[in-house]
């Protein structure tokens, strides 16, 4: 199935007006630091007390944004746009929807202005709206290629399914193991870890950390999953998944920078060591993936909505398989 020019030109408004969101936010919390370096620092998670700035958005809302910008790109011009505005709603959905019970938390009432708070629980029903309106955008404004000339949907290549099958299921079992580990080690606090809390501090407008990390871990799985079988909707997702595995990835490598954690790595403990390796794990399997699934296999041709057969008799229609069988037996017979 392919969308029609309609449904794709309304995919693409719909992601350029998320993409206008979270703009929005990472602007504010441009303006809001005394420098690009404070935002920085805070992004990256190294934590100074010393710093008053508290950020209504994380490093994942700039991949986001790059997200939503190569999604209104695709769907004006990709043979996957359907699964590409599915894959865009649900990520929307799943990590826009902690923001409708935490935004408005007593806890937040210390940290952000009434207006500031007001203004992100606008966004976040805004930002749902817009994920649930592309989901029902790419199921209404399906159709079936009319003949040959029309592009279809393509199918990750054999070669860049098994890689994007390795990686991120590889992936998506590391996240879930430092899970495991997490709430080993913080069981008392792992509620709010998933849901959000006053043990644990947050972005204005990002869900928690555990939410995320389930749902990078799932998301993951699910692309890993669908691109052994190459599936369609396999790129999208697995593009997703990528950028926020490359994203997150790159965040541990520069604090493992930042804390000279690689001059001193034999002297680590194991758990430090493996936190290090994980980073820079992330960074190669998203950039992989990236590569792997940027370009399309083969497409398969579509089908013909007749196949040309004549009625009654079985005869392929002129100018379809040959010419049209004699009408009746050659002279002298």
């Amino acid at each position: 199935m392919i969308l029609t020019r309609g449904a794709r030109v309304t995919g693409a408004v719909l992601c350029a007006a998320l993409a206008l969101i979270v703009a929005g936010w990472v602007v504010r919390d441009v303006r809001a630091a005394d420098d690009i370096g404070q935002l920085w620092r805070q992004w990256a998670g190294y934590y100074d007390m010393r710093n008053p700035l508290l950020p209504a958005t994380s490093a994942y809302d700039v991949v986001l944004l790059v997200v939503y910008l190569a999604a209104a790109v695709a769907s004006l011009r990709s043979s996957v746009a359907g699964a590409t505005l599915v894959a865009t709603g649900v990520i929307t959905l799943v990590v826009r929807l902690p923001g409708l019970w935490n935004i408005g938390e007593p806890r937040m009432d210390a940290r952000f202005a009434d207006d500031l708070r007001t203004r992100a629980l606008l966004s976040v029903f805004a930002s749902l709206a817009a994920g649930i309106a592309l989901i029902i955008t790419a199921a209404a404004g399906r159709r079936a290629p009319h003949d040959f000339s029309e592009t279809v949907p393509a199918r990750p290549g054999p070669g860049a399914g098994v890689i994007a099958f390795l990686c991120l299921g590889a992936a998506g079992a590391v996240t879930i193991a430092w899970e495991i580990r997490q709430a080993m080690r913080i069981p008392d606090i792992y509620p709010d870890w998933f849901v959000g809390g006053d043990r644990i501090f947050q972005g204005l407008t990002d869900p928690p950390p555990g939410w995320f990390t389930a749902v990078l871990a799932l998301l993951c799985l699910f692309a890993a999953a669908s691109a052994l079988f190459r599936a369609v909707h396999a790129r999208p997702f697995g593009l997703i998944a990528a950028a926020l595995l490359l994203g997150g990835g790159a965040l541990g490598v520069a604090r493992s920078v930042h804390y000279e954690l690689l001059e001193h790595f034999v002297d680590l403990p194991v758990e430090s060591q493996l936190t290090v390796v994980t980073g820079f794990f992330e960074v190669f399997a998203g950039a992989v993936v990236l590569l792997a699934l940027a370009l399309p296999g083969p497409a398969a041709p579509p089908p013909l909505p007749d196949q040309g057969y004549g009625q009654g008799y079985g005869y392929p229609r002129p100018g379809v398989f040959g010419p049209p069988p004699p009408s009746q037996p050659p002279p002298g017979w």
